[in-house]
């Protein structure tokens, strides 16, 4: 196993796994990922993927720095905004691994938290944050009103 930056030549493993994760929102995948390989992505300030020894990518980690998170008390702070491993590769302990990556890189840039979410009925998710130390915030419902139309 290899934890290491994604890189441009990842883009498609990476697009699999992401409409994996997110089924809803394959259209907005690939474009979402060059525009973070050029530079422009709002969503993400890293991403780690995990690869097999085959050099075959297992599963990524995104991250962002966002200046709101719920229950936190600092003007910024990164944010895990994508956490996935491939069921192939689950059991490997590859999500802990790239959890570990993701504190160490919020760690090494000065931060002393380290913020996520999941949907409120994928409690698979839920159990997996607790293991690793994230305590529950909040449970909130969000909207959102499109006053352009």
């Amino acid at each position: 196993m290899n934890i290491r930056p994604a890189e441009p030549h990842d883009i498609q493993a990476w697009t699999a796994m992401r409409s994996d994760l997110w089924p809803d929102s394959q259209d907005q995948h690939l474009c979402e990922l060059k525009a973070y390989f050029n530079g422009e992505s709002i969503d993400i300030e890293v991403c780690f993927v995990v690869q097999d020894e085959g050099g075959e990518l297992g599963g990524f980690i995104e991250l962002n720095i966002r200046n709101f998170a719920e229950g936190s008390r600092q003007p910024a702070v990164p944010y895990v905004e994508g956490w996935y491993v491939a069921p192939a590769c689950r059991g490997r302990h590859w999500g802990l691994a790239l959890m570990q990556r993701a504190e160490r890189w919020a760690t090494e840039l000065g931060y002393t938290e380290l913020a996520s979410d999941t949907e409120i009925d994928n409690h698979k998710s839920m159990a997996l944050h607790q293991q690793m130390g994230f305590e529950e915030t909040e449970r909130v419902v969000c909207f959102l009103k499109n006053l352009a139309c």
